[in-house]
């Protein structure tokens, strides 16, 4: 069974597609137990969906923020 970690490791390749059938399966076998890794992978879709409608680069200060968030609740 994956763990949360492993899964957020995968899921943007989930979304892409591009997983082995193995690593495909274990994914949506812990989409099915997990509702806190559901909300994520809706989450990320709806992010990355919103990408292309964003007008202004972000500034490396902004994205070293939005990073140290990302990676402050993946240690939750």
């Amino acid at each position: 069974m994956l763990s949360c970690r492993d899964f957020v490791n995968n899921a943007d390749q989930l979304l892409d597609r591009d997983l082995r059938v193995s690593t495909r399966i274990a994914v949506r076998i812990h989409l099915l137990l997990c509702r806190h890794c559901r909300r994520y992978v809706k989450q990320l879709a709806r992010l990355i969906k919103a990408i292309p409608f964003m007008h202004n680069k972000a500034t490396e200060e902004e994205v070293r923020k939005v990073m140290d968030c990302i990676h402050s609740h993946e240690n939750t």
